[in-house]
């Protein structure tokens, strides 16, 4: 059955202005203005900026200390520094490593590299002339993972899957000192003062050594799977742990902390068949944390309410590394697509 629409009546009809195209054209060209692009938050050319180059997985992302280099390194072997502004241009390419490169920092003045590798040898590179200068032997088999001290002489350590740590100095070729431990090292960190040495491995516990001594002071334990990544945060205070159980940690590692040393329990990133060495990292005030995941997306969580306040899309592979730039809000992230990414966070 049709019923016939009721007509409105005369009042109820609202005279509309018949416009010319030209006035239509001239306010969607007003209104376009107006619909500007989000704040920028820092210095890049673009908020997100891609960086290809690398003919394998990348296994290890650093800032320079001072914010304007990136060093990248990983299965290809070699060692990219590229330039954080600009066009991300790649300044240099360091080979001489003839195993995957596990991890790499830069010096606390920024002027070298150090690395560690499945060649079982550390290395030391200088920046300017993009040479290796120094090549430490020591380690039997594959080294895992390298940090250096943040003050004092210019130590670093090392764990290896020959379930041993080395200490260094960057000035001498031997180890200063070799810690036993009973089974394979896969992250390390020394302390804020470098007199203690945390190290995890596949046994779940992160074991805090005495670098004087070479004795255990105590373990910290929770994690129920291989530790892949350790980070001190910029304070000295908390260490950050991620594991293969799934859990990124925080614990509280100062001289006079309660026994229940974890603080804060992180949940969402991913581990999987890969059994990649997933690092973590803080960023430098303290209030964000991030971590490797092998579900191809960046996780960053706010430390004070555990929250994950970013998932980044973009890589089509595990993300191994991140880091957080030193001073403007950018994370950097190296995957196992050969790929980097730069993205500006509020």
């Amino acid at each position: 059955m049709v019923v016939e629409k009721r007509k409105a009546e005369d009042s109820s009809l609202v005279p509309v202005e018949k416009r010319s195209r030209n006035e239509v054209a001239n306010k969607n060209k007003n209104t376009s203005v107006l619909q500007a692009t989000p704040a920028r938050t820092s210095n890049l050319f673009a908020p997100i900026m891609l960086l290809e180059g690398h003919e394998g997985e990348i296994f290890t992302v650093d800032f320079h200390p001072e914010g304007q280099y990136i060093a990248s390194s990983g299965f290809d072997r070699k060692i990219f520094l590229w330039s954080v502004y600009g066009e991300c241009e790649n300044i240099s390419v360091m080979t001489g490593h003839t195993g995957a490169v596990t991890e790499l920092h830069f010096t606390t003045d920024g002027s070298n590299i150090f690395t560690s590798s499945t060649d079982h040898t550390l290395g030391l590179w200088d920046i300017v002339t993009s040479q290796r200068i120094k090549k430490y032997k020591g380690h039997t088999t594959f080294v895992n993972c390298v940090q250096g001290a943040r003050r004092g002489p210019q130590l670093l350590c090392s764990g290896s899957d020959d379930s041993t740590l080395r200490i260094w100095d960057i000035r001498k070729k031997q180890s200063v000192a070799t810690l036993n431990t009973v089974y394979q090292t896969t992250a390390v960190s020394f302390n804020d003062t470098a007199e203690q040495i945390f190290s995890g491995g596949i046994d779940n516990d992160i074991k805090v050594w005495d670098v004087r001594t070479k004795e255990i002071l105590y373990s910290l334990r929770g994690h129920t799977d291989t530790i892949t990544g350790l980070s001190l945060s910029s304070d000295g205070s908390y260490l950050l742990s991620n594991s293969m159980d799934n859990t990124l940690r925080i614990w509280d590692v100062r001289a006079f902390a309660p026994a229940e040393r974890c603080v804060k329990i992180f949940n969402g990133h991913q581990h999987n068949f890969e059994k990649n060495l997933l690092r973590c990292a803080w960023s430098s005030d303290g209030t964000k944390v991030s971590a490797g995941s092998a579900d191809r997306f960046v996780y960053i969580w706010d430390t004070t309410s555990r929250r994950i306040i970013y998932k980044l899309p973009g890589h089509n592979g595990s993300v191994n590394d991140i880091k957080f730039h030193p001073e403007e809000p950018i994370i950097l992230s190296g995957a196992s697509d050969k790929q980097l990414y730069l993205g500006e966070i509020d």
